[in-house]
């Protein structure tokens, strides 16, 4: 069990507005909420990279954008130059999705290919402009096995990627009747995926954590960031 302070776990969240209509002063705000709070990061589409680096720029809070989101259906030529770009705008972190179909086929190599032309995109650009940017590799556990999730953190692992992250929130996994089922982070998901990847990789989990509880448990199970549009919620209520 792992007790914390309200500043530590404050410290590990990255501070996330993904939907897409959002505007400047709702953005504006969350970094404002970022800063007070001291949250990791503030995570946001790649349209608003430029606005974020610019506000928080001083502040100590990163700035985190989102790269073949939410699918992870794209080319991987695609994803390598929204990467660079987002870098060029100013993001310090990016959170990519896996090529889930190939995942599901079990065409690891795909993969793991897929992930390491991000992560060498993020990490040349990065250099060029004397920063060190992290790849964080969102695996959308709730659509895979548990011998795909331990497949694809090997193969984040292989790519020189820094996190792999349970979730992107979107998701619409079903029932064989139709219904929906959750997908966000789980407990049990966190645990495999850092049993997985050692202590030489960070585990983030996302999706569904909007209480101090299940940011706790998350923690307790694993997970050193946790991705979250309530992260003020759970601070305030810590």
């Amino acid at each position: 069990m792992i007790f914390m302070t309200r500043n530590e776990i404050g410290s590990l969240i990255d501070h996330t507005i993904l939907s897409p209509d959002a505007g400047e002063s709702d953005v504006l705000r969350i970094c404002d909420e970022a800063i007070k709070y001291q949250f990791a990061s503030v995570c946001v589409n790649s349209v608003n990279v430029s606005l974020v680096s610019e506000k928080l720029k001083g502040s100590g809070v990163k700035t985190c954008t989102v790269v073949g989101f939410p699918l992870g259906a794209m080319s991987t030529k695609s994803k390598s130059e929204e990467t660079r770009i987002a870098v060029d705008d100013g993001a310090e972190e990016i959170d990519m999705v896996i090529n889930i179909g190939a995942a599901k086929d079990g065409k690891y190599t795909i993969v793991e290919n897929d992930i390491k032309e991000v992560v060498k995109a993020a990490k040349e650009e990065g250099n060029k402009l004397n920063k060190t940017v992290l790849v964080k590799v969102i695996l959308e556990t709730c659509l895979l096995t548990d011998d795909a999730i331990v497949n694809c953190c090997i193969c984040s692992k292989n790519a020189g990627a820094d996190f792999v992250k349970t979730s992107t929130g979107f998701a619409t996994p079903k029932d064989k009747d139709g219904n929906l089922l959750p997908n966000g982070a789980t407990v049990h998901h966190v645990e495999l995926m850092r049993k997985t990847v050692g202590s030489e990789m960070g585990v983030k989990a996302s999706g569904g954590i909007r209480s101090a509880e299940t940011a706790i448990a998350m923690i307790n199970a694993g997970a050193n960031r946790i991705g979250t549009s309530s992260g003020v919620k759970i601070v305030e209520s810590f």
